[in-house]
């Protein structure tokens, strides 16, 4: 990368050489907290002592590092020892490992490094207070908080990483491709400015068109600014476009089904439709409108800008981007956060929905003195409904919400909340275990007793098995496992 960066960006090659320390022990530590807790088939035993924790591989080997802590966000593991070997390199002890699809892991680990280093090398100040969200989303610069493929992008070069992610704060132009209107669904009002006749201009991402569709042809274009996601875009003083980009991010491939297009409109209705019973406190950005060519790698998605639910002097922040904004280093701001957050959550959960609100798809608003004050969610695609549920509340599943997301399993419910909401964003923000304990009692304390109430203070935490994921390639889907419940310790 350093070879490529010196003709490209020639004045990042010293501070990525200075960022390469600190980004292996990043993924080093998402690599430990896996094999700290995750259900690896190869792991026989672990052992904590009061020199840090032993792993007991199947073939007799030990690995020895520190202590873990599951919600931990430092960085802090710079060494683990494998049967005696010192590995600072995650990439070079997933390779030492010597399990089934191990070296295809390693790449990703070296990768994942590599392009941390480099996010961390071009990382920028914060932006004004009144900067639009998506210039704070472009400034979470170390990508998901627990996967060790944080950073990793394939198919991606260098020149890829400085144009179209985030971090690197660009502008893309996305192409617009003109398809006949009768030759996909189309859902909801397809905007009229993306409408050549009988035709519709669908947004596309430049990646895909160059490397998926292999099109050079286009009816113009516009410019817009990635977001967290990479696939999905602000247009300036307009909606978000999530486009269609075939290259896996993080653990799977995202695309934009046929399906979910005929889908995402009910959806969004639907989501709607449950909002006023929470007073206030959360809004769901609506799905304008969806098309697709007829299959998935032409396909696109347009929906509100989550600023239409702040008001004067307010502004929106995605929760993963509270630590570079900063409202988020107080406890007592937490606490105000957290609350919110569950009840809206929990609320929701006992009306029949399940949010996956990690940090990337829960927002919060924030008043002129930087309190929280309301919140948003955007992309309903995986959530989860339950019909007995809605049904108890008085409440029908409308029709066409697809099947993928409707069921009544009580622990398919609970971890979609649990796992993306108090394991991924609270567990992020407290940043320890011990913070994350007191934060859960005194939120969950304010809240009226339910069942999912007291699961989520009494049972494990469920959280997404994700290097268990990367290692399963055979085993389609989220993989899970639990993890101690801090808040009952």
């Amino acid at each position: 990368m350093a070879r490529q960066l010196a003709d490209l960006r020639p004045g990042l090659v010293e501070p990525f050489g200075r960022a390469l320390p600190g980004a292996r022990a990043a993924v080093l530590s998402r690599l430990w907290r896996a094999l700290a807790f995750e259900p690896l088939p190869w792991i026989a035993g672990r052992e904590r002592t009061r020199d840090g924790l032993t792993v007991r591989l199947a073939d007799g080997r030990a690995l020895r590092g520190p202590d873990a802590d599951p919600f931990a966000v430092d960085g802090s593991v710079t060494e683990v020892r494998l049967a005696g070997t010192a590995y600072d390199d995650p990439a070079s002890l997933a390779e030492g490992l010597e399990v089934p699809h191990g070296k295809a892991f390693a790449a990703e680990l070296a990768g994942s490094v590599a392009s941390l280093a480099l996010s961390r090398a071009d990382s920028a100040a914060a932006p004004a207070a009144s900067a639009p969200s998506w210039e704070w989303e472009q400034r979470v610069v170390d990508g998901h908080p627990y996967h060790p493929g944080c950073r990793y992008r394939p198919g991606f070069s260098v020149a890829d990483e400085l144009a179209y992610a985030p971090e690197h704060r660009p502008v893309v132009r996305l192409r617009l491709m003109p398809v006949d209107r009768d030759s996909g669904p189309v859902s909801g009002t397809w905007p009229a400015e993306w409408r050549d006749g009988g035709r519709l201009l669908l947004p596309v991402h430049p990646w895909q068109a160059e490397h998926v569709l292999r099109r050079s042809e286009d009816a113009g274009g516009f410019a817009a600014h990635p977001l967290m996601a990479l696939r999905t875009l602000a247009v300036p003083g307009g909606p978000q476009v999530k486009t269609a980009l075939s290259t896996r991010l993080t653990s799977s491939v995202r695309d934009i089904s046929v399906g979910s297009v005929l889908s995402s409109r009910a959806v969004s209705a639907f989501a709607e439709s449950l909002t006023p019973l929470l007073g206030g406190l959360l809004h769901v950005t609506r799905t304008l409108g969806a098309a697709c060519d007829g299959t998935a790698d032409l396909a696109a998605v347009v929906r509100e800008a989550p600023e239409v639910y702040a008001g004067e002097g307010e502004r929106v922040l995605p929760v993963a981007a509270l630590e570079a904004a900063g409202p988020a280093a107080s406890s007592s701001w937490l606490d105000e956060f957290a609350v919110m957050a569950l009840r809206a959550g929990l609320r929701l959960l006992e009306l029949g929905v399940a949010l996956e609100a990690h940090g990337q798809n829960l927002l919060v608003v924030l008043s002129r003195d930087g309190r929280p004050v309301r919140l948003v969610y955007r992309d309903l695609a995986d959530i989860r409904v339950s019909p007995v549920r809605l049904a108890r509340h008085g409440l029908r599943l409308p029709e066409g919400v697809p099947a993928r997301i409707v069921t009544d399993d009580v622990a398919a419910l609970r971890r979609k909340l649990f796992g993306s909401l108090v394991a991924g964003s609270l567990g992020a923000a407290a940043g320890s275990a011990e913070a994350l304990a007191g934060l859960l009692r005194r939120a969950v304390g304010e809240l009226p007793s339910t069942p999912d109430r007291e699961a989520l203070l009494r049972d494990p935490l469920p959280v997404k098995a994700l290097t268990l994921m990367r290692l399963s390639p055979d085993r389609p889907g989220d993989l899970w496992t639990h993890l101690p419940n801090p808040s009952s310790a």
